[in-house]
């Protein structure tokens, strides 16, 4: 089996510290590296459409809630796992690209909810099998037992890292 990145980084770790324990890294280096570089993937796909994928997620979380395809900003970024601040810079740019709208809550005057807007509900319908697909193929050279390994034990480890989220 060739060599990744990563073990070429255990390697240079044993030669430099040989008492050093880098077990976590075979795991957690890897993991880290997959996700850098499918955020690169998907940033390449969604250029395409003026998006990138902090757009795209805001985009994806409203879409996904169905009919009216809204939520309150405090709901986008606890579900988005983002400041009140960089929510707001988010909305502000998904709404000056005309892909999101602020209504008044009806509930609360004193408070705005994030609705996608036609332009954004068609963008989301085009970008999503496409994107969807596209990721699909990466996993394609997994069989179907070897994805359903993979499936629990992610599970598990972002349930760790969500249960410890304060200090994460």
């Amino acid at each position: 089996m060739s060599k990744d990145r990563i073990d070429i980084i255990l390697e240079e770790w044993q030669q430099e510290l040989p008492p050093l324990d880098t077990s976590a890294i075979a795991i957690i280096g890897r993991v880290l590296r997959i996700a850098r570089l499918l955020e690169k993937h998907r940033e390449s796909i969604l250029v395409d459409y003026g998006l990138n994928v902090w757009s795209f997620d805001v985009l994806a979380t409203l879409r996904r809630q169905g009919q009216p395809f809204c939520l309150k900003p405090t709901e986008l970024y606890s579900l988005l796992m983002l400041s009140s601040g960089a929510m707001t810079n988010r909305i502000d740019r998904l709404e000056q690209d005309g892909i999101v709208t602020r209504i008044r809550d009806a509930e609360d005057r004193r408070s705005v909810i994030v609705q996608l807007t036609p332009k954004g509900i068609h963008l989301a319908d085009t970008v999503m099998p496409i994107l969807f697909e596209k990721e699909k193929q990466l996993l394609s050279q997994f069989t179907t037992d070897e994805l359903q390994l993979f499936i629990p034990m992610l599970r598990k480890l972002l349930l760790l890292l969500e249960q410890d989220g304060k200090s994460v």
